[in-house]
């Protein structure tokens, strides 16, 4: 049984935050609802601070009525949070950045959005940094949290609650509220019970190569609209794309993104999966533990882009990422002893990958060649360790 925390230290994004905010004059920290911006923001300025801005409280939102006349005077870290609430807001905090005197600086808190992120780099290009949270990860709570995390997710209550029917009572709330309030509130005009039942339907496909014509037709809708709505979840951070790469070698390559619901408690939920007993013996157990995995590693490892790589004859790498000049592969196998497959020898050859990670849930790391290396799962909650490199 792990003992859960009731405060849960998150010392490497507070210092992710702090090192932006000291270069950049406006630091935007996305996430999904309830995933822990506040309470890291509330790390950095209190609450009752003149410089915090609640858009959600009555209060926060009336202060910001004349918002320059209200932010010009103020000096240090100023927190604005749920700022999709007022993107006017994003003009102003142009005009303040550019003073001669930089006199202070911004945190904006935003739980989404595609909208969210193109107003702010419209408005504020040259001037702002993006930080993108999620929720707690294996490199927080430690290696022994890896089997209770994966079933229940990131998201701070739902990790947190006493009992396995509490967390998931928690996560059915959060998704009712997510559609029935929040998507309205950011101008979301798609009834809630079609994007419910196609979220249900996304479960089904998660780690699947994304096709919109089924759903289309299971929802009677048309493939734009099908479209529509998973961008709709991809804005909120609770979907990812993950994109295909295209190496010009000859073959047939998968050019359409593969589907994760982001948070494997959130996925399990959809699924009605309980608890451990209903999850492995789920026919979508392997997919769910390769979307846990991926997001961990997304979280630990430096990289500038990533992606998944697929031919039609069936080689197949789950995660590509680049660093500089040079890609690595990662392998998620649940499995006791991961062997060299002859996708992977066909990826390192077509692909010209330094190295490929087979991440597995066992307790043993060892080599399957020069190039490939068998990590345990708990090893990503030490970050930056997954190819030495």
């Amino acid at each position: 049984m792990v003992k859960r925390r009731a405060m849960i230290a998150r010392d490497a994004v507070l210092n992710q935050i702090r090192t932006a905010t000291a270069r950049s004059p406006v630091v935007v920290l996305t996430g999904p609802r309830q995933s822990g911006k506040t309470t890291l923001a509330r790390e950095l300025v209190r609450e009752d601070s003149i410089n915090y801005f609640d858009l959600e409280d009555p209060v926060g939102l009336a202060r910001l009525d004349e918002p320059k006349t209200a932010l010009e005077p103020l000096r240090g870290l100023i927190v604005i949070d749920e700022v999709q609430r007022r993107p006017d807001l994003f003009p102003v905090l142009r005009v303040l950045c550019d003073r001669r005197e930089q006199r202070s600086r911004f945190l904006v808190l935003g739980s989404a959005s595609g909208d969210l992120l193109r107003q702010s780099s419209e408005s504020l290009a040259g001037r702002m940094e993006r930080i993108e949270i999620g929720g707690l990860v294996l490199s927080e709570l430690g290696p022994e949290a890896a089997g209770p995390l994966w079933l229940r997710g990131g998201f701070p209550r739902a990790w947190l609650a006493s009992t396995e029917e509490d967390s998931f009572s928690w996560r059915k709330q959060f998704i009712q509220t997510l559609l029935e309030r929040d998507f309205p509130q950011w101008g979301v005009r798609v009834p809630a019970t079609a994007l419910l039942r196609f979220w249900r339907m996304l479960a089904h496909y998660h780690g699947q190569i994304w096709n919109s014509t089924e759903p289309a037709t299971a929802l009677g809708v048309a493939p734009t609209t099908v479209r529509r709505y998973l961008d709709l979840l991809s804005d909120a951070l609770m979907v990812r794309q993950l994109q295909p790469w295209y190496a010009n070698i000859g073959k047939r390559q998968v050019k359409s993104p593969k589907i994760y619901i982001r948070d494997t408690g959130l996925l399990h939920q959809l699924l009605g999966i309980h608890d451990d007993t209903e999850l492995v013996t789920h026919p979508k157990v392997g997919a769910s533990w390769e979307g846990f995995v991926i997001e961990q590693v997304l979280t630990g490892e430096s990289f500038d882009e990533v992606w998944f790589w697929a031919t039609h004859q069936g080689a197949e790498i789950d995660l590509l990422l680049r660093r500089g000049d040079r890609l690595f592969g990662v392998e998620c196998k649940r499995a006791d002893a991961p062997k060299l497959t002859k996708s992977i020898r066909t990826a390192i050859v077509d692909l010209g990958l330094e190295r490929i990670a087979v991440i597995y849930p066992g307790s043993r790391r060892y080599s399957l060649s020069d190039r490939v290396e068998v990590v345990p799962l708990a090893e990503l909650a030490f970050p930056e360790s997954l190819f030495g490199a």
